[in-house]
């Protein structure tokens, strides 16, 4: 039997059946009369969109689990009813009678017109309650990534000096002499008659000159022009990294309240 000092730890805590875990405890609803927790509404289905109401007669708080005796099947084929904060009669006896209990919660019987609403859970002060089970404190952290950007030093290629021969054409002009066969004459004076006269009078006679001339030349030497050498320097540049970074955002929802827990 959970009693109304047990609601904090109800209120949001795993509801467990003979089969296994059944969902997340909503809301309770008090008897208007006595002020006892009668029913308490599990979240079922897909991601939890479904509330059914559950009976807590039988029911027992234990840590964050809270133990009924139906199994999931049973639960989730309950009747259909809104959670609007309020149980009209017919609602609350169709109720007890789909879970075989009387009025009241014992036995079995033709139900009670004893009307239920939601509780405020002002017991619980300031305490919050995660939907997904722990119980926490009355604020929750919002967290998000912040993107932190370095520079990381890869390989990312090698250099190599290699030497190797070619061979081109250079044309330079130089200047070339060459001797070439041109015949003087010179008329008999007073000063070369004597050479005229030297020799026979009438005879044959021949004469030869060598001709020169000038060849280019090539010589070729190999001597040193420059050192090369390999060498590295840093160059900096401005490079913009777009990344996702993920934030969480936090929003009211009412869920149908005023603030103070009390539907309108």
């Amino acid at each position: 039997m959970i009693t109304e000092h047990q609601l904090s730890d109800v209120i949001g805590s795993t509801a467990v059946g003979p089969d296994g875990k059944l969902g997340t405890v909503g809301e309770v609803y008090l008897d208007d009369e006595t002020g006892r927790p009668e029913w308490a509404t599990v979240r079922t289905g897909m991601f939890g969109t479904k509330e059914t109401f559950v009976p807590l007669a039988d029911a027992d708080i234990s840590g964050e689990e809270l133990r009924v005796p139906y199994a999931k099947d049973k639960i989730k084929n309950a009747p259909h009813i809104d959670t609007d904060g309020h149980l009209s009669p017919a609602e609350e006896t169709e109720l007890y009678r789909y879970y075989g209990l009387a009025a009241g919660g014992t036995g079995t019987g033709t139900g009670t017109d004893t009307t239920r609403t939601t509780t405020t859970d002002t017991t619980r002060g300031a305490v919050g309650h995660d939907t997904s089970g722990p119980t926490t404190d009355d604020a929750m952290t919002r967290s998000e990534e912040q993107l932190h950007v370095g520079t990381q030093r890869v390989e990312t290629g090698r250099a190599r000096l290699r030497k190797y021969v070619v061979s081109e054409n250079v044309s330079q002009t130089v200047p070339v002499s060459h001797e070439e066969i041109r015949i003087e004459r010179e008329p008999i004076t007073d000063a070369n008659v004597g050479d005229a006269l030297d020799g026979p009078a009438i005879s044959e006679e021949e004469h030869e000159v060598v001709l020169h001339a000038e060849r280019p030349v090539v010589e070729k030497e190999a001597v040193p022009v420059e050192r090369v050498r390999l060498d590295t320097q840093t160059v900096t540049e401005q490079e913009t990294v777009t990344e996702q970074v993920r934030k969480e955002q936090v929003e009211l929802d009412t869920d149908g309240t005023d603030g103070t827990g009390t539907r309108r």
